[in-house]
């Protein structure tokens, strides 16, 4: 019974290694692949963190992240964005948008669990936050 994170991310073996990772870390793991219905299933699993892949089919990961920040009840989530490019451009834009963290591809899997008990913090329990 750990914390509850989506993970908005389309590529299969992403999704796989991720979930995978943050399971045997001890999170809760829901995924989601389609921008256009991200926000709504984010919305549905009141979740303690989002990792947010900007590059999706329907809608980009920045446009999730703007329709995140500008709803109440999910403007305080954090927000790990992942990229396949970290060109500079992506990361102000991101950070313009009130990200929490932005992570390029690849990543190793410690520096991606640290980020996230950081983001979420670490010893976050019922009712924290």
């Amino acid at each position: 019974m750990g914390r509850r994170i989506v993970v908005v991310e389309d590529e299969p073996n992403i999704i796989e290694a991720i979930s995978f990772i943050l399971g045997r870390a001890g999170w809760s793991v829901t995924t989601h692949a389609n921008g256009e219905t991200a926000v709504a299933a984010i919305r549905r699993a009141v979740p303690a963190a989002v990792l947010l892949d900007v590059m999706l089919p329907g809608r980009s990961g920045f446009d999730i992240l703007r329709d995140l920040r500008a709803d109440p009840a999910l403007a305080a989530v954090p927000v790990l964005m992942l990229t396949a490019r970290g060109q500079k451009k992506d990361r102000e834009l991101a950070e313009g948008l009130g990200v929490t963290r932005f992570m390029t591809k690849p990543f190793s899997n410690a520096e991606l669990l640290a980020t996230l008990n950081e983001i979420a913090g670490d010893s976050a329990g019922p009712g924290a936050g």
